[in-house]
């Protein structure tokens, strides 16, 4: 049975927005009080947060769909619906956060360092948000924006200062177990060890993480074995050390032969060129392994290697391993450049930016990007010709019908808002960006003005007789 995962695919999805609420106030004796539709609740996130307790991606490679709560609708007498909750999701140090091409989204390490995996979407706003002096009752609401849904790679390389490496069997578990308080699984044949090990070393006043690293063998780094899956853990590691297996009962392989391979695997993966190495002679308590490692201890040393010979089993040369290891960690950490407190840089939008763009695809066919018009199309109910309305007059005030009318749109060109895959599709008519000429005198809603005089009434009566009277002799057959 799986128990460590360290590369899943999580399908995440941030929480709906609530839709704004649409309600005119009433009470005895005032059933026309105004508009008191309250604001939709913002839908909840997803975020990563590290946490120390997690070593494994398990729990997400079981369970890979996670989705926060949506926001909870408006309600009259000026009620805002409740924000969605929060997924925070715990993931190891060391986490890497990749979208589906590939590319680095965030780089989690440190306990507490958080990312938003997905934004939640906004509320809508009610109408008595949308109330103006010119709409003094808007008959719509703003719908709630859908929250944002991806898919994205989750991949752990461990955090640690040293790397054991080197053969099947070569003795790493034995060693991180001598080293630190780690209890690995041991055993006498190849591959005993499935997952990176990690231990904690002090060595004087400086204490290290090490960590064993399994599964290298020639053609690691093409996915061979399981080294292609454990070579990421080797990325964070200040110090290698090359474990040699001095007693080897095969006879086809010797120690510096198993050395060459190893490097080389670790020079085709790539960017571990400038770390330390440490050569480990393990087993030198057999006879035939201390012969061995007197054998090539020079070969290896005139390579520029530091080599030093140690039992795990006899616990012979392991203080002087552990304290020269704890200088290297200590040199490297001190080489460190310090972390400069964070900057906010603040980049202002440029004088001629618009917001928005308007490219011509094809022939009499015109597509609007933007973030604000785009949002604005999923805020908008197309059921309710007064929101359509205020959604013209909202482009209108931004420059889109300017914009397009410059690219050389003329009427009924079609023009999509949005991408592709998630466009709204209309035949473009220049008079449409008034919206309010088309729907008259939208949002001065008579029901709450003062009544009219009786003989104003009745002037206003007489003259839309007179009038229509006209348009009837005007159109009426002969």
């Amino acid at each position: 049975m799986t128990t460590f995962v360290d590369r899943v695919e999580l399908h995440v999805a941030a929480g709906n927005g609530g839709h704004g609420c649409a309600s005119v106030h009433r009470e005895k004796f005032k059933p026309l009080g105004g508009p008191d539709g309250g604001n939709g609740g913002r839908g909840g996130d997803v975020i990563l947060v590290v946490d120390q307790d997690v070593t494994t991606l398990l729990d997400y490679h079981h369970h890979p769909h996670r989705k926060a709560t949506n926001g909870q609708p408006g309600a009259g007498d000026n009620r805002e619906g409740k924000n969605g909750k929060d997924l925070v999701l715990p993931v190891p140090d060391g986490t890497v956060v990749l979208d589906g091409n590939g590319e680095v989204l965030a780089d989690l390490i440190g306990q507490g360092t958080t990312f938003v995996a997905g934004q939640g979407g906004r509320g809508g706003l009610g109408n008595a948000a949308l109330a103006s002096a010119r709409r003094k009752a808007p008959g719509f609401a703003l719908l709630g924006e859908p929250g944002e849904a991806r898919d994205i790679v989750l991949e752990l390389k461990t955090v640690a200062d040293v790397a054991l490496v080197g053969y099947p069997s070569a003795g790493k578990s034995s060693l991180i177990s001598v080293l630190s308080a780690a209890k690995p699984k041991i055993a006498d044949y190849p591959f005993t060890t499935l997952v990176p090990n990690l231990g904690v070393v002090t060595a004087g006043s400086t204490v290290y993480t090490i960590a064993d690293v399994p599964g290298l063998i020639p053609g690691a780094s093409q996915g061979k074995g399981l080294g292609l899956e454990f070579l990421r853990h080797v990325e964070r590691c200040e110090v290698l050390v090359h474990i040699l297996d001095t007693a080897a009962l095969e006879s086809d392989r010797d120690p510096v032969s198993d050395l060459d391979l190893i490097e080389e695997e670790l020079a085709q993966y790539g960017g571990l060129e400038n770390r330390p190495r440490v050569v480990v002679l393990n087993k030198v308590d057999i006879p035939d392994g201390k012969d061995l490692a007197d054998m090539i201890r020079p070969d290896l040393e005139e390579r520029g290697y530091r080599v030093f010979e140690v039992s795990a089993v006899a616990h012979l040369g392991l203080k002087e391993l552990s304290y020269a290891l704890a200088d290297i960690v200590a040199t490297a950490r001190a080489a460190k450049p310090v972390q400069e407190a964070t900057r906010i840089v603040i980049r202002p939008q440029a004088v001629d930016d618009a917001g928005f763009t308007v490219t011509e695809e094809g022939e009499h066919f015109y597509r609007v990007r933007g973030e604000k018009p785009e949002r604005w199309v999923r805020q908008t109910d197309f059921n309710n010709d007064e929101a359509v309305g205020y959604l013209a007059d909202r482009l209108s005030r931004l420059g889109v019908e300017d914009a397009l009318l410059k690219a050389g749109a003329r009427a009924m060109d079609g023009v999509a808002i949005g991408p592709e895959d998630n466009a709204v599709v209309f035949d473009w008519e220049p008079t449409m960006a008034a919206g309010a000429e088309m729907l008259g005198r939208r949002g001065e809603d008579h029901r709450l003005e003062a009544p009219r005089p009786a003989a104003q009434r009745r002037r206003d009566r007489d003259a839309e007789r007179d009038e229509a009277s006209e348009e009837y002799e005007r159109f009426r057959p002969f």
